[in-house]
């Protein structure tokens, strides 16, 4: 996998390669979290952690 199209995970923080997951606007997350969300009750003591990462996308990055 080449430095360019590594695209870093905004949940779990790693490189994975492009065609791996899926952008939303201009933020990525990988395919085996993308997985775990959707399979993630709202009751489960993770789904807080995903609502925050989640976030990082509709934040400016220079607010």
């Amino acid at each position: 996998m080449s430095e360019e199209h590594a695209l870093h995970c905004i949940i779990c923080g790693e490189h994975k390669a492009e065609g791996e997951g899926i952008r939303i606007v201009s933020e990525f997350i990988c395919e085996s979290c993308e997985s775990e969300m959707v399979r993630t009750d709202v009751k489960d003591a993770k789904y807080p952690f995903f609502i925050h990462q989640m976030k990082q996308i509709f934040i400016e990055k220079n607010a």
